[in-house]
């Protein structure tokens, strides 16, 4: 877990990236290797997190039952749609063959009211998270950095915000900055591996990992599976060249 370098973010994506990419290691050692990379980031997120706002004097006002801003656009690397997938599995054992289905379907039915629909107007859309069941996210201990990095310190500004009200939502800085670092640290370690490093939007890219039971493999094989999800709001070229000039800037 990369977080002595909290008050150099250049550093710690250098140092983050370094550990992804021992962690994605050869290509013969990486069944498994989706939670291995999340298990780091998830963990790395909740100390930078906890560490940065140590002496705020804020309360993050985020809840179980607070699904006030789940209807935004989630954006998400491929290791994480990868885990999502993975925890369907789980899911089935625990809540049926049907709950699931029923999933998909909100999954699909999401993607078609939203697609080709950005991130600003998201909201106006209203279409809710498919994974949301009375407030509470169905994969919440496998969500991806971008829920995790969303935060606000007034539940109040969120509602009101939802409803379409003009309000400055007061949403913790140090929530955005553990998500940027680690996202783009993980991404760059993928680029590194010859692996597809883009972001996705999570319910395109779910239904192409739902529909085809070989894409973990062919991903790890170096295609970008998820390539039609992918989110070009900045292009592959101009991120490439950031994290290029990032690594070598840091000695």
């Amino acid at each position: 877990m990369a977080v002595a370098e909290i008050d150099n973010p250049l550093v710690l994506f250098k140092r983050l990236n370094a550990i992804f990419t021992d962690l994605i290691g050869p290509a013969s050692v990486r069944e498994g290797m989706a939670e291995r990379l999340l298990d780091e980031a998830f963990e790395s997120f909740e100390h930078y997190v906890k560490s940065a706002l140590d002496g705020i004097d804020a309360v993050v006002a985020c809840r179980g039952g607070c699904a006030s801003c789940c209807t935004i656009r989630v954006a998400a690397t491929a290791p994480e749609v990868l885990l999502i997938k993975h925890y369907f599995l789980k899911l089935e054992k625990a809540r049926g063959a049907d709950f699931v289905r029923d999933l998909v379907a909100r999954i699909e039915q999401a993607h078609e009211a939203t697609q080709g629909v950005g991130e600003l107007d998201r909201m106006e859309v209203g279409e809710v998270c498919p994974f949301i069941e009375n407030g509470l996210c169905v994969i919440y201990s496998r969500r991806p950095l971008a829920c995790r990095g969303h935060a606000s310190f007034s539940e109040h500004a969120c509602v009101d915000a939802l409803s379409g009200e003009e309000v400055d939502v007061p949403i913790s800085e140090p929530h955005m900055t553990a998500r940027s670092l680690i996202q783009n640290a993980l991404q760059s370690a993928l680029r590194d591996a010859g692996l597809g490093w883009g972001i996705y939007e999570l319910n395109h890219a779910l239904i192409i990992a739902l529909k085809d039971d070989n894409c973990e493999r062919a991903w790890m094989g170096g295609e970008d599976i998820f390539a039609p999800a992918r989110i070009a709001d900045v292009s592959q070229e101009e991120m490439a060249e950031t994290f290029d000039a990032i690594k070598a800037a840091v000695a």
